[in-house]
């Protein structure tokens, strides 16, 4: 059964929200975050403090669609008002394995005794910092710091040892302010 549907979100005050063509830009005090949100039949509209998405005859499928676009404005929301922050951990065991950042490359070096080192390019939305034997990555952005910290845990993968042998590599501790394991 179509039905009008329509789902208001409140900014806080500092936040602001612009949209250009399908592209949603939020800036706030820690920073700027943008997603693509695109729906032929979901209409956007932004007031001073108020952002509000609606559909004149909307199905299920738009129904979901709002709600879906909601989530995404409320991660853009708490991102640019608290990055989001993963925190990885450096376990080596075998071999004492070096983990630095030279520009925009995060490089690890004598990852279990290889002498080649592995590297990875990061985006430039994304902060990341190294304390002692934890790795930070910082963004206001969900999805850039979510990536980028799987990109970071993915350049240690092994393959062909044995797991519960050779557990040296980089583990994600905490996801988005969620602890995942105690240290």
């Amino acid at each position: 059964m179509k039905e009008k549907l329509q789902e208001e979100i409140q900014l806080p005050s500092g936040i602001t929200a612009t949209i250009n063509q399908g592209i949603i830009t939020v800036k706030g005090p820690k920073g700027e975050a943008s997603r693509s949100i695109k729906d032929p039949l979901v209409n956007f509209k932004i007031d001073k403090n108020t952002v509000t998405l609606s559909c004149t005859k909307g199905t299920k499928r738009q129904k979901r669609m709002i709600n879906s676009f909601a989530a995404h404005m409320q991660n853009l929301i708490k991102g640019v008002q608290q990055p989001f922050r993963y925190v990885l951990k450096i376990c080596s065991g075998h071999f004492p394995m070096n983990a630095s950042i030279s520009g925009n490359q995060f490089i690890i070096k004598n990852f279990l005794g290889e002498k080649s080192p592995r590297t990875l390019t990061l985006t430039k939305d994304v902060s990341v910092k190294i304390e002692g034997d934890q790795i930070i990555v910082e963004s206001s952005d969900i999805e850039l710091a979510g990536q980028a910290a799987s990109n970071i845990e993915l350049l240690t993968a092994k393959s062909n040892r044995d797991l519960r042998v050779f557990q040296d590599g980089i583990y994600m501790i905490e996801k988005a302010g969620k602890k995942i394991f105690e240290t």
